[in-house]
């Protein structure tokens, strides 16, 4: 986790201290419920939440030293617990294994980071509607292969960008429920030394789901979906990352991020404003999907268990996620603040002479009679006379002087074809569509 790209709330989930908190209310639960059962003195689980109703404080580093002498981490976290509640403390993990308080610990945090995100998403959300109803109908050019096409409009766009976080949120919702399950289910995971009631105590404590069959560890499909999804939300971010970029080019400049009093843009050239956020957001994204294939190389563990993956996982969870938070963050500013150029949009629209209405001379020829093959011809050769000249002759007086378009369109006829409105007629229809309303 590099500093510069967390923000508090997401980096607070991945800290020790967190983690050995749910360590202890993992364990704490469990031997609540082995007392209820009968399997162990019901005044283990009393001190233990005694002890805890003291919000003691986590001593990280003294565990640490533990884990020095043991090599084994949650033998270290149990052994100083044990050195703060006293005897009693001896009933905690009984029939219990290493990975039943890792493998759930972990799913309480990756959910808990998922809530964050969905918040995240939210959040973005809002700006995007907001920017896509204040140019619903704000006129700019289309591109197809980076060339102009047909007009568009850039709330069109916000809404593209609406629907796809839409999607992103409704993929993370499902990837939240499917990672957040519960194991206490023993060596190899068949409840030899556990009562499967325990489990089922610790994941309505702790908001999970049961895992129907562990092995040893939960199946490593679950937190490959979970990862692959945050990786897809990344691609989603980068994609309206470089649609600002481009479109903040000089020779394009329709829209750029916002430029604040006091803001250097190059340490050579004083006149530079460049998309350093949404470079940002292109490089963060990239970092966010590396994480999803060691996330599915974790899938195929030897037999019950090994711990191949768990190396990995100390890295992907915090990183993926934290980068994940920041840059949604990061995306959801760009996008509020974003300057847009509705006149630059309409210069750039208006650059090729007409070029933009061409379809709909040509679709108006073969509905007058002409042959497709002959109405795409005559369209063609006017259009690259127009093309050729950089914009500088036009198509529509072109079409006009056209002997073999005249025959079948008026004047007046062709002129009509070069109607703006005539895209945007089902604007609203696509908004209904997005937005619902």
């Amino acid at each position: 986790m590099v500093p510069r790209y967390a923000r508090p709330q997401m980096t607070a989930l991945w800290e020790p201290e967190a983690r050995f908190k749910i360590w202890f209310e993992i364990e704490a639960h469990a031997t609540e419920k082995l007392g209820e059962l009968g399997v162990v003195p019901a005044s283990a689980a009393k001190a233990l939440w005694d002890w805890w109703a003291t919000n003691p404080a986590i001593d990280v580093p003294a565990i640490d030293a533990i884990e020095a002498v043991t090599k084994h981490d949650v033998i270290a976290f149990l052994t100083w617990v044990a050195e703060q509640v006293g005897d009693e403390a001896r009933f905690m993990h009984q029939g219990m294994t290493s990975s039943d308080v890792l493998d759930t610990c972990l799913a309480v945090q990756l959910s808990r980071a998922a809530d964050l995100l969905i918040e995240d998403l939210d959040k973005l959300l809002e700006v995007i509607k907001r920017r896509a109803y204040e140019h619903k109908l704000t006129p700019t050019i289309g591109r197809s292969h980076g060339i102009h096409a047909e007009p568009v409009t850039f709330g069109l766009k916000m809404a593209e960008a609406y629907a796809e976080f839409s999607r992103c949120k409704a993929r993370l919702i499902a990837a939240r429920a499917e990672v957040a399950t519960c194991a206490i289910s023993g060596a190899v995971g068949t409840f030899a030394n556990i009562d499967p009631r325990v489990e089922e105590h610790v994941a309505e404590k702790l908001g999970l789901a049961i895992e129907p069959v562990s092995t040893q560890v939960i199946p490593r499909d679950r937190h490959a979906m979970f990862f692959a999804t945050l990786g897809v939300i990344a691609s989603s971010i980068e994609r309206l990352a470089v649609e600002v970029r481009h479109l903040q080019r000089t020779e394009v400049l329709e829209a750029e991020e916002y430029f604040s009093p006091g803001q250097k843009g190059s340490s050579a050239m004083p006149h530079k404003r460049n998309p350093v956020l949404t470079e940002n957001l292109t490089g963060l994204a990239r970092m966010v999907r590396s994480y999803a294939l060691p996330a599915m190389e974790n899938v195929a563990l030897w037999h019950e268990r090994d711990i191949s993956h768990s190396s990995v996982e100390r890295y992907i969870g915090p990183d993926a996620t934290i980068t994940l938070d920041f840059a949604l963050g990061r995306l959801t500013g760009v996008i509020d603040k974003l300057l847009v150029y509705p006149e630059r949009m309409m210069k750039n629209l208006d650059k090729m002479g007409g070029l933009v209405h061409s379809q709909r001379v040509l679709l108006a020829l073969t509905q007058a009679g002409v042959s497709r093959e002959d109405s795409y011809r005559y369209v063609q050769r006017n259009a690259m006379k127009v093309w050729e000249s950089d914009g500088q002759l036009s198509l529509m007086e072109l079409l006009k002087a056209d002997p073999d378009v005249a025959v079948a369109l008026t004047a007046e006829q062709i002129e009509e074809k070069f109607n703006l409105d005539y895209h945007f007629r089902q604007v609203d229809t696509i908004f209904r569509r997005v937005f619902g309303e």
